[in-house]
């Protein structure tokens, strides 16, 4: 399955950068992926090109085919103004509008502090949403003041083995009958998801 890490972090290093490295990790630990990461970073000037264009750069266009072919995205920003970046909308803005529908995806986000946690919930969840994404339940808000607690790994650890359990789903569910696809019951696809968060507990 092909895993795919979208980063909005502008400095290097990235703490953006280091969760999405940090939860596609944890997603790599319960399921086999293949993963890449795209840099909105790199994609700035060519994102700014499409709007007034209408055609995407060589590298936009390449990191766009990456998104849509997905299995499941892992999408971080950093914050700014209580909301995501501008790069970072600005790279769902010019992506196909249908190219999210139905695809597992993984919010997170990061900041100085841990007021904006928020985001995930204003901000991002309903971004995806209407994109009509398959936004996994637990999102994972960094601050600061979070790296090295034992809360946000427990938080990315529930977070990756929502989106393992959607992608396995997704992925390994469809082909099982010749000529046809397997149907999943709502009620397992709800087990499969809530076993993680019960043994957190």
């Amino acid at each position: 399955m092909k895993l795919v890490v979208v980063s909005a972090g502008l400095s290097v290093p990235s703490s953006t950068r280091l969760l999405g490295d940090r939860l596609a990790a944890a997603v790599g630990r319960q399921t086999p992926v293949d993963t890449e990461v795209v840099e909105l970073r790199d994609l700035a000037v060519e994102i700014a090109h499409n709007f007034t264009s209408g055609f995407p750069g060589r590298k936009l266009a390449a990191a766009l085919d990456a998104v849509t072919e997905a299995d499941g995205l892992i999408v971080v920003t950093p914050v700014f103004s209580a909301s995501y970046s501008g790069l970072f909308k600005s790279f769902f803005d010019v992506l196909d509008k249908d190219a999210l529908a139905g695809k597992p995806v993984l919010i997170a986000a990061t900041g100085g502090t841990a007021r904006h946690s928020l985001v995930l919930e204003h901000a991002l969840r309903p971004l995806f949403a209407y994109l009509r994404a398959v936004v996994v339940p637990t999102g994972v808000y960094a601050a600061s003041e979070d790296w090295g607690a034992e809360g946000l790994d427990g938080r990315i650890e529930r977070a990756a083995g929502e989106l393992a359990g959607l992608m396995s789903g997704l992925s390994a569910k469809a082909p099982a009958r010749a000529g046809g696809f397997e149907v999943v019951p709502f009620a397992e696809q709800l087990a499969a998801l809530s076993a993680p968060s019960v043994r957190g507990r």
